[in-house]
């Protein structure tokens, strides 16, 4: 697929407007600078070769209008299609964009710099919410997920395609000997348990990929609650084993945020792609 040929496609949608068309029924928009928006479909149709999964592992990441909200496109979408965008569509609409990967990296050496001084000053004790929400935000970029509003009260799910992943994020530099606690039911709602395992500087130390079903069989016992020790799952760790290698949408996110020494051992399986 020629990005130079998606871009001036993308340009072509947003020189006119498309009233009289039914563009404005699609649910996934590919964006262009943070403001120009077009339907998937649009591109599917005019881009020769077009592949989702190529802008996936070029970097790009699904964000839905419901979580991150943006006034820019209910005016884009009412002027491209003499219509309101109606909060029922709001609530399936998705965004596939480019983020700004040097940014965030910038942003998260300063944020680590300001944590350890916190730290240190014994002001900063618990920084569950960012990390996880970091490590939430990993997992999105490196397997592709969409980000979908819950049925239930839970806020947002993510899905790879139709599949449900439940994504579990451990900070620290080391897993705590009871290991990585899940509730029961959110596997057994899942077809994938995702887990991020951040270091205390926020990049990635090890990743761990596995099918619920295998979860539930080998942890079933008794409560709510799941522990996955390291000692039980060390052999499907992204260092020890390529199971799941398949999944991987971006590597070069995995490559860019991921602790030198996992660089390391995932450079063989990932570096070339």
């Amino acid at each position: 697929m020629d990005m130079d040929s998606l871009f001036n496609f993308i340009d072509t949608f947003n020189g006119e407007t498309h009233g009289t068309t039914d563009y404005y029924k699609e649910t996934i928009y590919i964006v262009k600078d943070g403001e120009f928006f077009t339907p998937l479909s649009y591109l599917k149709k005019k881009v020769e070769g077009f592949d989702e999964d190529l802008l996936l592992k070029q970097g790009y990441i699904y964000d839905s209008l419901e979580l991150i909200g943006d006034e820019r496109f209910s005016s884009w979408y009412e002027k491209q299609f003499s219509r309101k965008l109606k909060r029922s569509h709001a609530k399936k609409t998705l965004f596939l964009h480019l983020p700004d990967n040097k940014m965030i990296f910038d942003a998260i050496e300063t944020v680590n710099k300001s944590y350890e001084t916190l730290r240190s000053q014994k002001i900063l004790f618990n920084g569950k919410k960012l990390p996880v929400q970091l490590g939430e935000w990993y997992a999105k970029c490196i397997f592709g997920l969409m980000q979908k509003k819950s049925t239930s009260q839970r806020g947002f799910d993510f899905y790879i395609g139709e599949k449900r992943v439940e994504v579990k994020v451990h900070w620290g530099d080391h897993t705590s000997p009871k290991g990585v606690k899940v509730r029961k039911s959110l596997v057994d709602l899942s077809d994938y348990v995702v887990v991020i395992y951040l270091a205390r500087n926020l990049m990635i130390r090890e990743v761990c990929f596995l099918d619920s079903d295998f979860v539930m069989r080998k942890f079933s016992g008794k409560g709510h609650t799941v522990f996955l020790k390291d000692s039980d799952i060390v052999s499907y760790f992204f260092s020890k084993s390529s199971k799941h290698g398949d999944k991987v949408a971006n590597a070069n996110a995995l490559m860019k945020y991921a602790l030198p020494n996992l660089a390391m051992n995932l450079a063989e399986s990932f570096g070339n792609q």
